[in-house]
């Protein structure tokens, strides 16, 4: 199919202005200010609508292999997509974990066949696989992930010689979830001691504080700069650590980089008394300083990009007492939503939610041809009505959950259409899935 988009407000590379845009063969074949119709060609009427890159989530558990009761890469991905985001990138604590070159594979054999969103999957490092995550062609694959804390599933690399080999021969992007192991069950024996184990989910963000989340990414920035190794680290959730990273320099010259997660951007430790074991992820959310700091640091580039930490469990496990519950949630579908309603009070605008969610990304993973609406370009793209609003019910939420912490919430904007390499995927509520999406490449050296 050939589309013509007429007069979006095109925001992209720091500028909004009325475009028109041709999508052929996949690709965005012309952007101009006026662009005739031409033959065999769907014309799309964007008037009034902000047509923006598709999002790029670089940080997501859609639970395939063999945890699907909680989610999977089909309904997640038909999540992401009705949310913005036309790429993500699938981390390996799956069962069996994504800890080989097989596992790995099997994983994008899966996500070619179901995923309605273009796709990577991250290597997962262990303690005892130093040598297999060398054998991965990181030109096809996103990365190498570390927990460098425990979280869902186990897979914590916490012995240090292994740690020195992963920075020292790692011919990639590592990309680490940093909480100090150690400091994290000091914490939880003494809380249990002082209060017993039926605790409200407040105490999550004692247990998981500060102090377990810095001295883990200060060891993580610490090694990276020993062995000059390319590190970014995932979802900072301290004032604190925004020290270890830098807005001093463009982001092509950066070997550290971070990530902020759309929870740790939105909620607070005061809403754990509403929100419980809803907002219960690793690392915690913390204080509302905390919040307000990271959301400066993603203003001012000391943060590189936003992604979701997309990670969900069924409602049953969540209703669990806290030190039972899984950590994680939801969020692939109200992300970019939740960002546009920042925009809508003041405090980011368009172009800078463009280029924390889709220009840094693309250029931070270096995928070739995503993250910008430019000729020659993937045509992952989104119309976004910023005067219509959407409600989150139990009804409109797609992922397999059937939950999510801003159920009953209204965003001030709605996702009108989502085009996943040209192909209109999403369109109005309704799904479009003869065609699914691609695995992402990379420029590296």
């Amino acid at each position: 199919m050939k589309y013509l988009i007429k007069n979006a407000k095109l925001v992209n590379e720091g500028e909004t202005g009325i475009f028109d845009v041709l999508i052929e063969n996949e690709l965005i074949s012309k952007i101009e200010r006026q662009i005739d119709l031409p033959s065999d060609c769907i014309e799309i009427n964007a008037e009034g609508l902000y047509l923006l890159p598709g999002a790029i989530d670089d940080q997501v558990h859609f639970r395939e292999p063999g945890l699907t009761h909680k989610g999977e890469i089909y309904t997640e991905a038909k999540a992401a997509v009705a949310g913005g985001i036309t790429s993500y990138m699938e981390m390996p604590n799956t069962n069996p974990q994504a800890t080989s070159v097989t596992e790995l594979e099997k994983k994008y054999s899966r996500a070619s066949e179901c995923s309605l969103a273009n796709y990577s999957f991250y290597m997962g490092g262990t303690n005892l696989n130093v040598e297999e995550t060398l054998k991965v062609d990181y030109s096809k694959v996103c990365g190498l992930k570390l927990f460098m804390g425990s979280s869902t599933g186990d897979m914590l690399v916490d012995n240090q010689k292994v740690l020195e080999d992963f920075f020292s021969k790692s011919n990639t992007l590592i990309a680490t979830h940093c909480e100090y192991d150690l400091l994290v069950k000091e914490n939880q024996k003494r809380i249990i001691e002082e209060y017993g184990e039926d605790l409200p989910t407040y105490f999550h963000a004692i247990i998981r504080n500060e102090e377990a989340c810095y001295k883990s990414s200060s060891m993580a920035v610490e090694l990276a700069k020993k062995h000059k190794t390319r590190l970014h680290v995932l979802h900072i959730s301290t004032a604190k650590e925004l020290s270890l990273f830098t807005n001093r320099i463009p982001l092509k010259d950066k070997l550290i980089t971070a990530e902020a997660c759309i929870h740790h951007l939105w909620f607070c430790d005061n809403d754990y008394k509403t929100k419980g074991n809803l907002i219960k992820w690793n690392p915690s959310v913390k204080t509302s300083y905390d919040r307000d700091k990271l959301f400066e640091a993603v203003l001012n580039d000391t943060i590189d990009v936003i992604a979701t930490d997309h990670a969900p469990h069924t409602l049953e496990e969540k209703n669990m007492k806290y030190l039972q519950a899984p950590s994680g949630g939801p969020l692939v579908q109200h992300s970019v939503l939740a960002m546009l309603d920042f925009y809508h009070e003041g405090k980011i605008t368009l172009e800078h939610i463009v280029k924390k969610m889709c220009h840094d990304v693309a250029d931070l993973f270096r995928i070739k041809n995503r993250g910008y609406i430019r000729e020659g370009y993937a045509a992952d793209l989104v119309l976004v009505n910023t005067d219509i609003k959407t409600k989150v019910t139990k009804e409109n939420i797609l992922y397999k959950c059937k939950w999510s912490p801003f159920e009953g919430h209204t965003f001030k904007s709605r996702i009108e259409k989502t085009f996943v390499n040209g192909h209109l995927i999403y369109d109005n509520g309704k799904f479009n899935e003869t065609h699914k999406g691609q695995r992402l490449t990379f420029k590296r050296k």
